[in-house]
């Protein structure tokens, strides 16, 4: 695997508000099919590194690299195009509109058609977005508007839109967020096959534990803006920093 160019590199990033560094000397890598997990207590600066990542913040110092090109000073519209796509805590879907329909919005605006006349424009892509909810498994909720979904099932919808665009990084920003710890499983197995199979690079932030050291091939622990540790579960599970970042509760819910 360490013959194969990552997909994503992150060279020594800094991110300052005032007096304080959000983000000091950050760097990481992440390769094609690989799920990486970075984790930490509230404040420790896992959600500014996002922000630089996808562009929505301007970093101070450093360099990032999407398949070695720089992504400096672009907006997150223009790294969106260049396949990076990304979840949020709160999901962001159209109330209104079907399952389908929010779907095929993404797709739509991945191949650069206008969708002006929505009442065309719905009939663009039908087999294409059947066929991501298939691979979410919420094709047969296709029909149902998204506004009376389960917020399980909204994640799903959520993660198909993200794979809409043909994504070669995915940015999970806490993707079980608000979820039942069975849903947080599923979700989590389902984006875990999802990502082998399409040779995905998926970076994730997350709070539960059991969702971490389950599901992530690498972990990253930050604290305080800087990197304490790296590793497999294992590694990071023993690593005394990491344990005195979570008051010895290196193997449950922590970072709250």
């Amino acid at each position: 695997m360490s013959s194969i160019a990552p997909v994503l590199e992150a060279r020594g990033l800094v991110k300052r508000f005032g007096g304080v560094v959000a983000v000091d000397q950050v760097s990481l890598s992440l390769r094609a099919g690989e799920m990486l997990a970075l984790i930490g207590p509230n404040g420790a600066g896992k959600s500014t590194c996002f922000n630089l990542l996808n562009g929505q913040l301007r970093a101070d110092a450093g360099e990032i690299l999407l398949e070695g090109r720089s992504l400096a000073g672009l907006p997150p519209r223009a790294i969106w195009r260049l396949g990076v796509g990304r979840t949020f805590q709160i999901t962001a879907t159209f109330a209104s509109m079907t399952v389908r329909e929010n779907v095929q919005v993404a797709l739509l605006s991945h191949h650069r058609r206008i969708w002006r006349f929505w009442r065309a424009a719905r009939h663009a892509f039908v087999a294409e977005a059947e066929a991501l909810l298939d691979q979410v498994g919420m094709r047969e909720q296709a029909d149902r508007p998204c506004g009376v979904l389960a917020y399980g099932d909204l994640k799903r919808v959520e993660l198909a839109i993200a794979l809409a665009n043909a994504p070669k990084l995915l940015l999970m920003d806490e993707p079980t967020a608000g979820m039942a710890p069975a849903e947080r499983i599923a979700l989590m197995e389902l984006t875990r096959r999802l990502v082998r199979e399409r040779g995905i690079a998926c970076l994730f932030t997350e709070h539960d534990m059991d969702v971490v050291f389950g599901h992530a091939d690498r972990i990253l622990v930050m604290n305080r803006g800087r990197l304490i540790a790296e590793g497999d579960a294992a590694a990071v599970r023993a690593d005394p920093a990491v344990r005195e970042v979570y008051l010895g509760s290196g193997t449950t819910s922590g970072g709250h």
